[in-house]
């Protein structure tokens, strides 16, 4: 903010940027506070997440991403099912 007073005052399109970077992460910050420092909410409470996988409603596993194409590839791998066991 100083070196726009300072060095470029009448650069409006600077300052407008600068305000808009500062807000955006005034309000991340303000929702990482909300959210008790996790970048994102928990979509359902732990209980009722420990109660779905009791109940079977759920599955439990480990998520692996492809690490070349993780927006494209990920599966997860149920507690419990190894590669080499036949069902």
């Amino acid at each position: 903010q100083n070196y726009l007073d300072n060095f470029w005052p009448d650069l409006k399109a600077a300052h407008e940027l600068f305000d808009s970077i500062t807000q955006a992460r005034r309000e991340r910050e303000s929702e990482s506070q909300e959210n008790h420092g996790k970048e994102y909410p928990e979509h359902l409470p732990m209980e009722i997440l420990e109660a779905g996988v009791k109940s079977g409603r759920y599955i439990q596993g480990i998520l692996n991403v492809n690490k070349h194409r993780a927006q494209l590839e990920a599966f997860v791998r149920l507690q419990g099912f190894g590669s080499k066991e036949t069902g």
